[in-house]
This record gives structure tokens, C-alpha cells and sequence, in this order.
């Protein structure tokens, strides 16, 4: 009996050192994985309507007024001498005369304003990708992902 109790021992310790020795084979080899995630910067731009005014150069340019008050001269100058001939014209050399001496358009600077959209812009930090690194039989492999 004391011999089966002595191979049950051996067995038990062959056993277990079996094991250890696996344990410490799989040791040498590292196992490790890695899953990091990626961050990149990205400008952000965001839409401002803003108002914007200059001031403008304006011509006083009379001719618009010349004009007007030429064919409004030539008009009455025709209805009001009837019986003469060039009645209407002398009305429109009037109109025209009276027309530009009346008239408002002055030269400078006028204020003119539009509006315009502009941009305000941000730097934002956010997610890229991840990859998953890991050993497979020795080799290194990296994986890259969406999550």
C-alpha cells in the first residue's frame, strides 16, 4: 500500500509541476493587449452676421434732374405756345436749366451699410479612431477602428 500511496504522490507532483512548468512557458510568452483611443484638433467655425458700414463717396450728378426738368419743360413749353414753333423746345432748354439749378444731389460721402457673415472660430479636441495592439506567436499587430 505504501508503494501506491508513494506513485499517487509522484503522480500528484508531476502533475503540478507540469502545470507550473506550462504556466512559466506561457509566462515567457507576454500577452498583452492595448486598446487606446485617438484625439485630433479640429478648427470650428461658427457663422456671425455681423453689420458693416463704410462711408462712400457719391457725385452730385445732376443729370437725372437736368433731364427730368427738360421733358417737363418741353411739355408745358408745347402745350403753352401752341402757335409757335419751337415752343417746346425753349421749354425744355427752361425745364432744363431750372431742373439742374433745383436740384439736390450733392457731392461727399454717404454711410452705407450691409451686412456680411463672418466666422468665429475654435479649436475643439475631439475623438479620431482607437487601435488595438496585441501579440500573436511573437508579432506585434496593430488594429485601427471606429467605435
Amino acid at each position: 500500500m505504501e508503494v501506491k500511496i508513494m506513485k499517487t504522490f509522484v503522480g500528484i507532483i508531476a502533475g503540478v509541476g507540469a502545470v507550473l512548468l506550462a504556466n512559466q512557458a506561457f509566462a515567457t510568452q507576454p500577452y498583452n493587449v492595448e486598446v487606446r483611443d485617438h484625439q485630433k484638433t479640429v478648427i470650428k467655425r461658427t457663422p456671425q452676421v455681423v453689420e458693416v458700414c463704410s462711408e462712400r463717396k457719391v457725385s452730385g450728378d445732376k443729370t437725372a434732374d437736368t433731364i427730368l426738368g427738360a421733358i417737363i419743360g418741353g411739355a408745358i413749353g408745347q402745350n403753352v405756345t401752341k402757335d409757335l414753333p419751337d415752343g417746346a423746345t425753349a421749354g425744355a432748354i427752361i425745364g432744363g436749366l431750372l431742373g439742374n439749378q433745383n436740384s439736390t444731389a450733392n457731392d461727399g460721402t454717404k454711410l452705407v451699410c450691409n451686412k456680411m457673415t463672418r466666422y468665429n472660430e475654435s479649436m475643439e479636441t475631439i475623438y479620431s479612431h482607437s487601435t488595438i495592439t496585441f501579440n500573436y506567436y511573437g508579432k506585434t499587430y496593430t488594429v485601427r477602428f471606429q467605435k
